[in-house]
């Protein structure tokens, strides 16, 4: 009889826990929708356009624009590439890792101060969940960095996801700024060897020996990630029953 009450108990439980979830996914489709709308690879183009113009000023605008289009949603990539035309494979990686990383952890926040809290009264009486959200909170910085590096999971969205969890602050901080210095290096290469800032990502070319790497090392972190966090799941529940 109890097990039987227990089920639904754990049903309404899971289904309170993917509410904050499908809130994000849902805004950031709303942004999406927006992106297209307001046209936001012609308006990032225009900012890299406005930054190629401010000579000194040009990184602080440039980390503090990518800042924003992380914590809104807007693609990275292009301002990724623009930065490798724009100031160099060199700099343009270091102001791209600052930009990125700052503007993943500002996201990290606003997931985590205003949702985390909601999230944590909803498992509150249920051990299982507690249990599995502890074990992710312990291998945390792992599981941040192989999601960065896989190029299946999407970038802005997991940001304030990560923030729903117990990871700590600083391991994601670190986590993320290692995990996505590849990717970053790779395509701020390839933004210098455009022609112009007009035809950023619109080239034609060949992939080159580095990016079917990165790819493939991709794909390794995917199932990776997929594996550890179906692990440390098992074992907390066990750990639990036991």
């Amino acid at each position: 009889m109890n097990e039987i009450q227990e089920t639904p108990k754990k049903k309404l439980t899971l289904n309170k826990l993917i509410k904050p979830l499908l809130i994000i996914f849902g805004v950031a489709t709303l942004l999406t929708i927006a992106q297209k709308f307001f046209n936001a690879q012609q308006l990032l183009e225009n900012a890299l356009n406005w930054i190629d113009t401010l000579s000194p000023w040009g990184p602080i605008a440039f980390i503090t624009i990518y800042i924003l289009a992380t914590v809104l949603f807007l693609p990275g990539s292009l301002l990724t590439l623009g930065a490798g035309f724009l100031f160099g494979p060199l700099f343009g990686s270091i102001y791209v890792s600052i930009g990125s990383t700052i503007g993943a952890t500002f996201a990290f926040l606003v997931g985590r101060y205003l949702a985390r809290g909601w999230v944590y009264k909803q498992i509150e009486g249920n051990e299982e969940f507690k249990a599995i959200d502890k074990a992710v909170a312990d291998e945390g910085w792992k599981i941040v960095g192989l999601t960065r590096l896989s190029p299946i999971f999407p970038f802005n969205l997991l940001n304030y996801a990560f923030g729903l969890t117990q990871v700590s602050l600083q391991h994601y901080f670190f986590a993320s700024w290692i995990g996505m210095m590849p990717g970053t290096v790779m395509y701020v290469y390839l933004g210098s060897l455009a022609g112009s800032l007009a035809t950023l990502g619109t080239e034609e070319r060949s992939r080159t020996t580095t990016e079917w790497v990165l790819y493939g090392v991709g794909l390794i972190a995917t199932v990776a990630v997929t594996f550890y966090v179906t692990k440390i799941a098992k074992k907390a529940l066990q750990k639990k029953i036991s």
